[in-house]
């Protein structure tokens, strides 16, 4: 991987990371059409980027966050990660076997479009707008629909908004309370990849993330500038999403995550 390699794949993370179609698919397809080898390091790249976005929500959102008045803020969301942290700890392994299985991702792509159709139809009637109302209970349940995002190509955005829509919460409610979650849960998974997880774990080369970070000064700075522009390009994303969503709902992102998954299944399968 290249420094434009590097800097292709963090735009395509910082754009797609809060939208509802799936930056892993998103980045996974990118490396597969730019020819990019799937390396231990690039797994790891593609997750820890994801610091770089979740600074853009910190930012932008500044005023919650360093709100240390605001007490309950910080426990809701705590909670409400639980799900994500225990889940994704259990599961890792199968997380990790299905990111190379681009056709499988695709098509979760496609299925989860035609859900997006529908979702303006089934929640008419929202009585919460505004973070200060979501209780802990229902920031829990808004958790344990984060975890659907576990399956590559599903979009954490995506299953939380609907999840925050099941609790009778706003778009834009949901929009942002899908934003907040996402700064714990993405900072945990970054720690993890960086410090915890053993990548190639079994082979010769296993190895921790900081390790292959340290071990030469190319993927450090490969690091700094994919997290860099993961920051920029997340924050035009965080600001334009939420008045987008509210003017057109979600069928325009499901028709274009079933036009592109179609595209790709085409593809994948014409190049087999």
């Amino acid at each position: 991987m290249d420094i434009l390699h590097a800097i292709i794949v963090a735009i395509v993370e910082g754009l797609t990371e809060f939208l509802p179609i799936s930056s892993t698919a998103h980045m996974g397809f990118a490396a597969n059409l730019m020819g990019m080898e799937e390396t231990e390091f690039f797994k790891m790249f593609q997750v820890s980027i994801q610091f770089g976005a979740i600074l853009a929500v910190v930012v932008a959102y500044w005023k919650k966050f360093l709100d240390f008045s605001n007490f309950n803020f910080y426990i809701k969301l705590a909670i409400s990660v639980i799900p994500a942290l225990v889940l994704g700890k259990l599961f890792d392994d199968k997380i990790e076997a299905v990111l190379g299985n681009q056709i499988a991702i695709a098509t979760v792509l496609v299925l989860g479009g035609v859900i997006l159709l529908f979702v303006d139809k089934w929640f008419k009637n929202p009585i919460i707008d505004d973070e200060k109302e979501i209780t802990v209970k229902k920031g829990l349940i808004i958790g344990f629909w984060q975890c659907l995002a576990m399956m590559p190509g599903t979009s954490r955005s995506a299953a939380s908004i609907i999840g925050g829509m099941t609790q009778g919460l706003s778009r834009k409610a949901a929009a942002e309370f899908s934003f907040f979650l996402a700064v714990p849960t993405m900072l945990a998974v970054t720690v993890y990849s960086i410090f915890v997880k053993t990548w190639g774990e079994g082979t010769e080369n296993a190895t921790k993330g900081y390790q292959m970070l340290m071990s030469s000064t190319d993927n450090l700075v490969l690091f700094l500038i994919g997290n860099i522009v993961a920051f920029f390009t997340a924050w035009i994303a965080i600001k334009s999403f939420i008045s987008f969503l509210n003017k057109y709902g979600f069928r325009p992102w499901g028709i274009y995550r079933i036009v592109v998954g179609l595209a790709l299944l085409i593809y994948f399968y014409a190049t087999k």
